[in-house]
């Protein structure tokens, strides 16, 4: 895919991988980053070129279309959609009460957003020679983690659309969908799950979504990821017990 003179929308984009993923795709192109914090935005977008900052809570019907007029009337279109934005709570379901208003608040942020963006936006990304939609899942969209077990249910759910998304637009559209799936990345989003001890560099992230674009490669597993997603399939049980201890 053609990774030059696009705008690009990217949910979440005021720190951690969203911001690197602006920082990687700014240069040539002209990125929107969106998120609820206007002060983390600003900052975010202050030592870039073309990057545009939009205050916005996604779960917001209204934020929603405020932002796609701004989008359509400021920018004149979207060529790529970045799904990236999430929301997490770190819990044990045998001890933690509560679950239901947690899985609730997840799903909002992880699963409706992207198919409410998505749905907004898609007629815009019709309207393209060559268009994108990016989901980040996790590598707990195929395997759980037991202590965040309703954002695994999320990312399960979220990378199960993805697929069936990618499928229907390929019959008939120029819009291609990608699903992005990292490991635990050293982010402030993950420092509760020790993220900031074992994670990635956000960077690197940033930089197999680039590499996945170009080389039009639909499920982007990066680091760790890829090495689990093979053991996992081939042998389920095993690898949900070695991942989980």
């Amino acid at each position: 895919m053609n990774i030059t003179n696009n705008i690009i929308l990217i949910t979440g984009g005021g720190s951690g991988i969203g911001l690197e993923i602006a920082k990687a795709l700014s240069p040539a192109n002209t990125v929107i980053i969106v998120g609820r914090n206007k002060e983390k935005l600003d900052l975010g977008a202050k030592n870039l070129h073309n990057v545009f900052p939009i205050q916005a809570d996604i779960t917001n019907e209204n934020d929603i279309n405020r932002l796609y007029e701004e989008i359509k009337i400021t920018f004149g279109g979207l060529n790529i959609l970045i799904n990236n934005a999430g929301n997490a709570y770190v819990y044990n379901l045998a001890n933690d009460g509560e679950i239901y208003n947690k899985a609730m608040a997840e799903f909002t942020t992880n699963y409706f957003a992207p198919l409410r963006l998505t749905d907004k936006f898609l007629p815009l990304l019709k309207e393209q020679n060559e268009a994108a939609i990016i989901n980040v899942s996790s590598i707990v969209g195929f395997i759980p983690g037991s202590h965040i077990p309703t954002y695994s249910d999320s990312k399960a759910a979220l990378h199960s659309h993805t697929r069936l998304l990618r499928y229907e637009l390929a019959k008939e559209t120029q819009v291609k969908v990608f699903e992005l799936m990292p490991p635990l990345v050293n982010t402030d989003f993950s420092a509760e799950i020790g993220g900031k001890e074992n994670g990635i560099p956000a960077s690197e992230v940033a930089n197999a979504l680039v590499k996945g674009l170009k080389e039009n490669i639909y499920e982007i597993r990066v680091g760790n990821t890829e090495l689990i997603y093979k053991n996992f399939f081939a042998a389920t049980e095993g690898a949900f017990t070695a991942f989980n201890n």
